[in-house]
């Protein structure tokens, strides 16, 4: 069964992941059959670059995202709240 998830890189305590679609039964680290993105949770705020379109494509075609790449997905798929003013 094929899976869209997190693969590590980055550096010790300054991780980045990239968003891939592979097998799920294959390490995390094996090579990945497509990137979809970036994710970086050190980044205020975390910064995730993500191509929607390929992802909607892979999700059609079967592959199921794991929980975390779900939030992702979720949080990319709604509209930004407007940012309020202080003042008012």
């Amino acid at each position: 069964m094929m899976t869209m998830r997190l693969m590590r890189f980055g550096t010790k305590k300054k991780p980045m992941y990239r968003i891939v679609v592979m097998e799920s039964k294959r390490a995390r680290q094996s090579q990945a059959l497509d990137t979809l993105g970036t994710y970086t949770p050190l980044d205020d705020p975390a910064g995730v670059k993500l191509d929607l379109e390929k992802a909607k494509m892979w999700i059609a075609k079967g592959v199921r995202p794991s929980s975390t790449v779900q939030s992702l997905l979720d949080r990319l798929s709604k509209p930004s709240k407007p940012a309020r003013d202080a003042n008012a």
